[in-house]
Protein backbone atom coordinates (compact mmCIF):
# COMPACT_ATOMS: atom_id res chain seq x y z
CA UNK A 1 0.00 0.00 0.00
CA UNK A 2 1.26 3.44 -0.82
CA UNK A 3 1.90 5.88 2.01
CA UNK A 4 1.92 8.94 -0.70
CA UNK A 5 -1.87 10.15 -1.46
CA UNK A 6 -3.83 10.61 -5.28
CA UNK A 7 -3.75 13.69 -5.63
CA UNK A 8 -7.46 15.23 -4.91
CA UNK A 9 -9.92 15.09 -8.12
CA UNK A 10 -9.99 18.30 -9.80
CA UNK A 11 -13.42 20.54 -9.67
CA UNK A 12 -13.73 19.39 -13.51
CA UNK A 13 -13.56 15.61 -12.57
CA UNK A 14 -15.69 16.41 -9.90
CA UNK A 15 -18.43 17.59 -11.58
CA UNK A 16 -18.09 15.27 -14.05
CA UNK A 17 -18.33 12.04 -11.83
CA UNK A 18 -21.12 14.05 -9.78
CA UNK A 19 -23.44 13.79 -12.83
CA UNK A 20 -22.74 10.00 -13.16
CA UNK A 21 -23.41 9.05 -10.05
CA UNK A 22 -26.51 11.05 -9.74
CA UNK A 23 -27.80 9.06 -13.16
CA UNK A 24 -27.05 5.85 -11.41
CA UNK A 25 -28.32 6.74 -7.66
CA UNK A 26 -32.26 6.00 -9.08
CA UNK A 27 -33.16 2.25 -8.75
CA UNK A 28 -34.83 2.08 -11.97
CA UNK A 29 -31.70 3.49 -14.01
CA UNK A 30 -29.31 1.66 -12.52
CA UNK A 31 -31.18 -1.38 -13.40
CA UNK A 32 -31.44 -0.08 -16.82
CA UNK A 33 -27.97 -0.02 -16.85
CA UNK A 34 -27.47 -3.51 -16.24
CA UNK A 35 -29.88 -4.79 -18.21
CA UNK A 36 -27.85 -2.72 -21.01
CA UNK A 37 -24.77 -4.23 -19.99
CA UNK A 38 -26.23 -8.09 -19.89
CA UNK A 39 -28.49 -7.54 -23.49
CA UNK A 40 -26.75 -5.23 -25.64
CA UNK A 41 -28.69 -3.06 -27.97
CA UNK A 42 -32.25 -3.24 -26.91
CA UNK A 43 -35.13 -1.24 -27.69
CA UNK A 44 -38.03 0.58 -25.35
CA UNK A 45 -40.29 -2.25 -25.62
CA UNK A 46 -37.37 -4.98 -24.97
CA UNK A 47 -36.48 -2.82 -21.89
CA UNK A 48 -40.20 -2.47 -20.34
CA UNK A 49 -40.66 -6.15 -20.81
CA UNK A 50 -41.38 -7.73 -17.63
CA UNK A 51 -41.63 -4.69 -15.78
CA UNK A 52 -44.56 -2.21 -14.76
CA UNK A 53 -42.72 0.76 -15.95
CA UNK A 54 -44.26 2.38 -18.81
CA UNK A 55 -42.75 3.41 -21.66
CA UNK A 56 -42.52 7.18 -21.67
CA UNK A 57 -41.01 6.47 -17.76
CA UNK A 58 -38.06 4.35 -19.27
CA UNK A 59 -37.27 7.00 -22.30
CA UNK A 60 -37.39 9.66 -19.75
CA UNK A 61 -34.72 7.29 -17.45
CA UNK A 62 -32.63 6.64 -20.26
CA UNK A 63 -32.49 10.30 -20.72
CA UNK A 64 -31.17 10.96 -18.03
CA UNK A 65 -29.00 8.68 -18.75
CA UNK A 66 -27.81 9.78 -21.59
CA UNK A 67 -27.57 13.43 -20.50
CA UNK A 68 -24.73 11.83 -18.35
CA UNK A 69 -23.15 9.67 -21.27
CA UNK A 70 -23.64 6.23 -20.17
CA UNK A 71 -25.86 5.15 -22.89
CA UNK A 72 -26.84 6.11 -26.40
CA UNK A 73 -29.66 5.62 -29.17
CA UNK A 74 -28.75 4.25 -32.27
CA UNK A 75 -31.42 4.05 -35.25
CA UNK A 76 -32.12 1.17 -37.21
CA UNK A 77 -34.89 1.85 -39.36
CA UNK A 78 -37.53 3.21 -37.76
CA UNK A 79 -36.76 2.01 -34.54
CA UNK A 80 -34.46 3.61 -31.73
CA UNK A 81 -32.03 1.35 -29.99
CA UNK A 82 -30.25 1.70 -27.13
CA UNK A 83 -27.02 0.52 -25.79
CA UNK A 84 -24.49 0.93 -22.62
CA UNK A 85 -21.54 3.46 -23.11
CA UNK A 86 -18.40 1.82 -21.14
CA UNK A 87 -16.10 4.59 -20.89
CA UNK A 88 -18.36 7.11 -19.11
CA UNK A 89 -18.62 4.63 -16.31
CA UNK A 90 -14.98 3.55 -16.38
CA UNK A 91 -14.61 7.53 -15.27
CA UNK A 92 -16.74 6.97 -12.37
CA UNK A 93 -14.88 3.96 -11.29
CA UNK A 94 -11.40 6.06 -11.61
CA UNK A 95 -13.02 8.56 -9.83
CA UNK A 96 -13.66 6.50 -7.35
CA UNK A 97 -10.22 4.41 -6.94
CA UNK A 98 -9.28 8.09 -6.62
CA UNK A 99 -10.95 8.78 -3.29
CA UNK A 100 -10.52 4.74 -2.04
CA UNK A 101 -6.90 5.74 -1.92
CA UNK A 102 -7.37 8.57 0.08
CA UNK A 103 -9.16 7.43 2.27
CA UNK A 104 -6.59 4.40 2.38
CA UNK A 105 -3.89 6.96 3.17
CA UNK A 106 -5.97 8.74 5.81
CA UNK A 107 -6.46 5.54 7.77
CA UNK A 108 -2.15 4.55 7.30
CA UNK A 109 -1.79 7.78 8.88
CA UNK A 110 -3.91 7.48 11.30
CA UNK A 111 -2.74 4.02 12.34
CA UNK A 112 0.85 5.48 12.31
CA UNK A 113 -0.28 8.02 14.90
CA UNK A 114 -2.30 5.48 17.26
CA UNK A 115 0.94 2.95 17.14
CA UNK A 116 3.44 5.69 17.75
Amino acid sequence: MSTRPSAPLKKAALRSSASIFAALGDETRLRLVAVLCAGGTLSIAQLTAGTDITRQAVTKHLQVLADAGLVRDVKVGRERLWEFEPARLEEGRRSLDAIAQQWDHALMKLKLAVEA
